[in-house]
C-alpha cells in the first residue's frame, strides 16, 4: 500500500516538473531496470498492487507495453484476462437465500391484490393456499412448536 502512495505521489510530482526534465528522467529510470535486470533474480516479485498498476497502465495507456522490461507484454495481458474472468466469475456467481418466486404466483399475487385493496399479506396468502400448494410462513413453524 505504502507503493501505491509512492507511485501517486510521484505521478503528482510529475505533473509539477517542466517538460525538459521528464526524457532525462526516463532514461535514468530505463538504466535502473537495465542494470536491476542484471542482477535481480530472474522472475521479480510482484505484489497484487503491482500487478493492479501495471494492468491499469495498460488499459490507459496500451503502448506502454513496448516499454515494459521488468515483466512479458504477454504477462500484463494474461493479468487483464485473469481479471476480467474473475470479475466475471464473481458477477455470475450463485447467491444463496430463499428461491424466487415463479412469475406465473407473482402475477396471481398481484391479481388478487389488485382486484381486493383491502385485503393484506395474510388474507392473500390464505387465498392462494386455497388455489395452489404454498409453503407456510416460517414464523407459523416456530409458533406451532412452541
Amino acid at each position: 500500500m505504502r507503493d501505491l502512495g509512492r507511485l501517486i505521489w510521484s505521478v503528482l510530482l510529475v505533473l509539477l516538473r517542466s517538460r525538459a526534465a521528464l526524457p532525462a528522467e526516463n532514461v535514468v529510470l530505463r538504466q535502473q531496470i537495465n542494470v536491476l535486470r542484471r542482477t535481480a533474480p530472474k522472475r521479480p516479485f510482484l505484489s497484487n498492487v503491482d500487478r493492479l498498476i501495471f494492468v491499469c497502465l495498460y488499459r490507459l495507456f496500451p503502448g506502454v507495453r513496448n516499454v515494459l522490461a521488468i515483466v512479458k507484454p504477454e504477462t500484463i495481458i494474461r493479468w487483464h484476462r485473469w481479471g476480467f474472468r474473475a470479475y466475471w466469475r464473481w458477477r455470475s456467481r450463485i447467491r444463496g437465500g430463499r428461491p424466487k418466486v415463479p412469475l406465473e404466483i407473482r402475477r396471481l399475487i398481484r391479481e388478487i391484490s389488485f382486484a381486493n385493496p383491502l385485503w393484506g399479506a395474510p388474507r392473500i396468502h390464505g387465498e392462494l393456499l386455497t388455489r395452489i400448494r404454498v409453503a407456510r410462513p416460517i414464523h407459523q413453524d416456530v409458533e406451532d412448536h412452541a
